[in-house]
């Protein structure tokens, strides 16, 4: 697999080859230059121009965020080199402040997790559930089920969704022995830090987020 790299070419390559110019389209062929309509340029020009900012954007957010964990990661050896004591609960979320209260940055610590064999015997309990069940009588909990287990992509299960079902007050005993076949199934493989930023303008006032998130910019 090539590596992308954060070079990203202001124009289209341009080949010369027998005294005339080709640019090479997305199969590999070399289009004449003279050939290419001045939109297909227009485009190319312009998806070379966001990229290029999409990138350098990238690779600052990387910085601040390296930079971020780095300042945070000082403060908290500082606080258990002088007090003992640190910042946060045993799951290691914590959450620091300014002195005036308007200012905070958390620091979410969230399990990553994936399913053992047990939900295939789940899936198979919760299918004979369905099967009994009429159609009129619980459409709604059928339609959780077929959420939970329709994967978004292959090898992924509809995690939001499968949780769901356990939130589900349902005394069936297949249900049950389903229920805990899923949490049984539950296997936490790593965790990911995530980190949170907000302010106020007085300390009467709700946080607002600060939000790095280009489909939320400028909410």
């Amino acid at each position: 697999m090539d590596t992308v790299t954060n070079e990203v070419p202001q124009n289209a390559e341009i080949i010369e080859m027998g005294g005339k110019q080709f640019m090479i389209n997305a199969k590999g062929d070399h289009i004449a230059l003279a050939n290419v309509k001045a939109a297909d340029k227009l485009q190319d020009e312009t998806v070379r121009k966001i990229i290029g900012y999409a990138v350098e954007l990238n690779a600052q957010i990387n910085r601040f965020r390296s930079h971020t964990m780095l300042d945070l990661g000082a403060f908290d050896a500082l606080l258990a080199q002088e007090y003992g004591t640190k910042i946060g609960g045993k799951k290691g979320n914590r959450t620091y402040q300014t002195f005036d209260g308007l200012m905070k940055v958390e620091v979410k610590v969230a399990d990553q997790i994936d399913f053992g064999p047990e939900l295939q015997i789940a899936k198979s309990l919760l299918d004979e559930c369905m099967t009994e069940w009429t159609a009129d009588s619980r459409p709604e909990i059928q339609s959780i089920i077929t959420r939970a287990f329709n994967t978004d992509r292959e090898g992924q299960i509809n995690r939001s969704e499968l949780f769901m079902l356990l939130r589900l007050d349902i005394e069936d005993e297949r249900w049950l022995r389903a229920m805990d076949a899923i949490r049984n199934s539950i296997r936490v493989t790593g965790s990911k830090e995530y980190v949170r930023f907000y302010r106020r303008a007085s300390i009467n006032d709700q946080f607002q987020a600060i939000t790095i998130d280009l489909a939320k910019a400028g909410a």
